[in-house]
């Protein structure tokens, strides 16, 4: 039987960030938008596939739970990975290439209760 992502109150999860001035001020299409949602997403659980929160997430492909919130501005996204690298909380900031926008970070997976004060100044992703 496959492990589950949640787990006596310890649900575990992934959080995401994407810009959204993608959308609203430099008019990216919705698509490229959640385009660069799923880069972030796929290079952290490559990335961290390893570790034990991740092959518990992954067991469970119809269970997975993701927190998609909005950093208004580039300046906000880079602030909350710094944060992040201080804290050790592992993550990958999604770079789009050629151009060099960072536009994107999400974590590896995590138990909600250890990561999720770090994502409070953040609202949904709408």
């Amino acid at each position: 039987m496959a492990a589950s992502t949640s787990n006596a109150g310890r649900t575990i999860v992934q959080y995401v960030v994407v810009r959204s001035d993608l959308l609203t001020e430099l008019n990216w299409p919705v698509g490229a938008v959640i385009a660069q949602a799923c880069h972030a997403c796929t290079a952290a659980l490559q990335l961290f596939g390893d570790d034990v929160n991740t092959i518990a997430y992954t067991e469970n492909l119809d269970s997975m739970h993701k927190v998609v919130l909005a950093a208004p501005t580039e300046p906000k996204l880079l602030a909350l990975c710094q944060t992040l690298r201080d804290a050790n909380i592992d993550h990958k900031l999604w770079i789009e290439q050629p151009e060099n926008i960072p536009t994107c970070v999400a974590t590896k997976p995590y138990p909600k209760a250890d990561v999720q004060t770090f994502f409070k100044g953040f609202k949904l992703f709408k």
